[in-house]
Parts: structure tokens; sequence; C-alpha cells
């Protein structure tokens, strides 16, 4: 499983970060750091959390 961030769309509300702060690593300004992150093990359900959170739908879970 694999997170992708269209950094693009990527607001920095910085909900995704607030259900899953291991997985959605904010830079300075608030906004995701990284554009794709694999998902380890048993994070899965934190992996879809974070990106049902996300008000502007920049996240997408592979």
């Amino acid at each position: 499983m694999k997170i992708v961030v269209d950094q693009s769309k990527c607001c920095g509300h910085a909900r995704c970060n607030a259900f899953a702060p291991d997985l959605f690593e904010l830079d300075d300004l608030g906004y995701v750091a990284v554009s794709e992150v694999e998902v380890p093990a048993g994070m899965e359900e934190a992996a879809q959390t974070g990106a049902g959170a996300c008000p502007e739908r920049a996240i997408t879970i592979l």
C-alpha cells in the first residue's frame, strides 16, 4: 500500500497528520512534506483515516 499526495491540492490543513503523524509528516509551513510514502504493515487503517480526513482530497491510497 502506498500514500500519494497531490502537492498542488494540499492547503496545509494538517488533518491527515492529526490522525497519522507517523505517515503524514509536515514541513515547516504545515504542508505534507512528501509526495509518496510506503505504508508499513499494521498502519493501513491509519493511512486510510488520514487520507479520508483531507478536505481537499489531495491524498490517494494505492
